[in-house]
């Protein structure tokens, strides 16, 4: 439960760090454009030193955050994905059954026998 919740968060702040990062002032002005001239809400200078403030503690947050789930991930699961798939996969192939073909081509063929070592034919 604490990790869907932290999950749910992590993608809150990156959609307001997006948003965040879009709407500070550039050389193209971005989508800083689109938010006005709110100067009394931001202060005298702007919303530039306040986005950028709220910018760095959003992604501040953002990297606790991804920390702290790493972390509680870790905890969870303690073992490797592969680990189960080497303890599941001992498993016999399955044995044909015998025919008389398959017994007559594994029965092993017998040599001839040898001639005796002390008998050798002259001509």
């Amino acid at each position: 439960m604490t990790t869907s919740f932290l999950l749910i968060v992590q993608i809150v702040l990156v959609i307001i760090l997006v948003i965040a990062v879009l709407l500070q002032k550039s050389s193209s002005i971005g989508l800083g454009a689109y938010s006005g001239s709110n100067d009394s809400v931001f202060g005298a200078k702007g919303p530039n030193s306040f986005l950028a403030k709220a910018t760095f503690t959003i992604g501040f947050l953002f990297v606790v955050n991804t920390i702290t789930l790493g972390y509680m991930y870790s905890l969870a699961k303690n073992s490797s994905v592969v680990d189960e798939m080497i303890d599941n996969t001992n498993v016999a192939a399955p044995v044909a059954p015998a025919t008389q073909e398959t017994k007559a081509a594994t029965t092993i063929p017998v040599a001839p026998d040898a001639p005796a070592q002390g008998t050798q034919e002259t001509h």
